[in-house]
């Protein structure tokens, strides 16, 4: 370097007199070019520290990386979302049960699989061998996805076994799978309605899976039991699914339910869906007839008429009613659909189910005191029950004459199902309403109901729907052993101006055992068709009342309820003739 000439003249060594003069030898600036010499050194030597330095640090990351990729492969080979996944695994969503115990969800570990577009080859040959395993796949969703620049896209969720083998088989780079949990129903449609479904992020869109959806996803697993029989379920979607047929009806709704205690153990609703599969059917196929409609219900409600001047005073079973003519009011006119034209007591009005002596018995209690008595068995509210989708009723804008006669008798307000069932259930259980629930009760359980009647009148009602039975409109609900109490119910539905006489709603509501009343029971039948064994009758006593007295056949011995005394002797006399037949002479 240049300085080395420098370095020799200042050595203590020395000095060769055959050298040059020192001032020939050295620069003429010396100073300036130590300084320059002096800062390249310095520089020079930060820079190796920091090139040091960086390379440290990039070795430290490149080893962090390592060791993370070594950790994810050991752990989650196939799933580049082991975190996320593993944050699903940690909250189980808890099972549903029917109160005897049988599994109606329950949640299963299912593979989905997904694609980083980024790693595919060629994302229409691999959307074709995929739609090749995976039938009803959307090829030009799955190319549109796999041709983009994201680094995560869903291509079907929820394999099944073969299906992820299948897939598996296939070779394919860029895709995987992602373990995930799957609501599964296992027995399907039955009792679709009151289970309901969730979405794929494990949240309940609808019955019991809604209305019970924090204390399912709460973490801890732990179940939910419901007040559904399920042997009861099957019995009553049976027998409605019959009656559909049998009469071509649009939709059926039935329910079941303890008096004493308000427990839902049966509700079907039809046409129903597979809740494994919801999406794929109809929205009138997931609506809940039973809670979620609401209809005008027709001659049922003359029960609660009847009920109110009971318990307002204004009539006894003995009062009479003059039904010899059509009821003029508000420049509408009032019919009986059979009529005695005579005189009637309010007995009478209840078995010949009179339009006409049902609106002048609502006439006499008075607006406010029909409003008032209504609200208490809480038919102007949605039925107080756990399900979301519980519906309001339709109340009529004002509250004058014309509209108290016609809700007498069922028109003119729409209610749902299940808080029609619930006001019979109070009328069976001494007066006392109790809020219908889908939650079994314990046998110590202490319920607070609210009194809304008399006893007495309570009493005299139950009594006149035996007797609509027996005597009235309602012989084919008979079950035999049981003695059912009920009252038919058909109502036109409301058509532009007025009402269509061709389309009727056709019910049937009814407690047994008469004497010692323990179950209600509800059938609703949208637009029935008359038939032959019908005489062409589409109307309530024709066709729900003969379904309902099958459904308390079948369903009576699964509940526990005996049969009554005079049937125990006649089936004790046929035992004694099997086991000790006469002597042959």
């Amino acid at each position: 370097m240049k300085l080395w000439p420098f370095r020799r003249s200042v050595s203590t060594e020395t000095v060769n007199p055959a050298l040059p003069p020192l001032a020939e030898a050295a620069p003429a600036d010396m100073s300036r070019l130590l300084r320059v010499e002096s800062d390249e050194v310095q520089a020079l030597e930060q820079a190796r520290s920091r090139l040091r330095m960086l390379g440290l640090a990039v070795a430290v990351g490149f080893g962090l990386l390592a060791l993370r990729s070594i950790e994810m492969a050991v752990a989650h080979p196939s799933d580049p979302l082991a975190g996320v996944n593993a944050d699903i695994a940690s909250v189980g969503r808890g099972e549903i049960f029917d109160r005897t115990g049988q599994v109606l969800a329950t949640t299963l570990e299912t593979h989905s699989l997904y694609a980083d577009p980024t790693q595919v080859w060629d994302a229409a040959e691999t959307a074709e061998a995929l739609s090749g395993v995976l039938p009803g796949l959307d090829m030009e969703r799955v190319i549109r996805d796999l041709s983009s620049r994201r680094r995560f896209v869903w291509i079907q969720r929820n394999l099944t076994p073969r299906q992820r083998q299948a897939v598996f088989a296939l070779g394919l780079p860029g895709v995987g799978f992602r373990s995930e949990p799957r609501r599964v129903y296992p027995r399907g449609r039955l009792a679709s309605h009151v289970v309901g479904y969730t979405d794929r992020d494990m949240a309940g869109l609808a019955g019991a899976e809604r209305a019970f959806n924090s204390a399912l996803s709460s973490g801890d697993g732990r179940p939910v039991a419901l007040s559904i029989d399920m042997a009861v379920q099957f019995h009553l979607d049976e027998v409605l699914r019959a009656s559909m047929i049998e009469f071509d009806a649009l939709a059926a709704s039935g329910i079941v339910m303890n008096v004493r205690t308000g427990e839902i153990v049966g509700m079907v609703s039809l046409p129903d869906f597979d809740p494994n599969r919801p999406m794929e059917s109809e929205p009138g196929e997931r609506l809940n007839r039973s809670a979620q409609s609401v209809y005008e219900m027709g001659s049922t409600f003359k029960a609660f008429t009847v009920a109110l001047a009971l318990e307002t005073e204004t009539a006894t079973l003995e009062s009479g009613y003059d039904a010899s003519n059509p009821l003029q009011l508000g420049g509408h006119t009032i019919n009986d659909y059979h009529a005695e034209d005579r005189w009637l007591t309010l007995s009478e009005v209840f078995t010949h189910s009179s339009n006409i002596g049902s609106s002048l018995i609502a006439l006499e209690a008075g607006s406010d005191a029909q409003r008032g008595f209504l609200g208490d068995l809480r038919l102007l509210e949605r039925a107080p029950i756990e399900l979301i989708e519980s519906a309001d009723p339709l109340l009529p804008r004002q509250w004058a004459q014309t509209e108290t006669a016609t809700i007498s008798y069922g028109h003119g307000i729409a209610v749902s199902p299940i808080a029609t069932i619930a006001a019979f259930a109070a009328i069976a259980n001494d007066g006392v309403y109790v809020p219908p629930t889908l939650q079994p009760v314990a046998a110590n359980e202490t319920l607070v109901g609210e009194r809304v009647m008399s006893s007495d009148s309570a009493r005299d009602v139950l009594a006149l729907m035996r007797e609509n039975v027996t005597d009235g409109t309602g012989g084919s609900a008979e079950a035999q052993g049981y003695r059912v109490a009920g009252k038919t119910g058909t109502a036109e539905k409301p058509h532009r101006g007025g009402y269509d006489s061709s389309r009727l709603i056709s019910s049937f509501s009814a407690v047994f055992p008469y004497d010692d009343p323990q179950y209600a029971v509800l059938v609703l039948l949208d637009e029935p068709q008359g038939n032959e064994s019908t005489y062409g009758y589409a109307t309530g006593g024709w066709t729900a009342a003969p379904a309902t007295g099958e459904i308390i056949s079948r369903i009576a011995p699964i509940l526990g309820v005996e049969r009554s005394n005079e049937d125990h002797d006649s089936r004790a006399a046929l035992v004694r003739a099997a086991l000790m037949p006469e002597d042959i002479p």
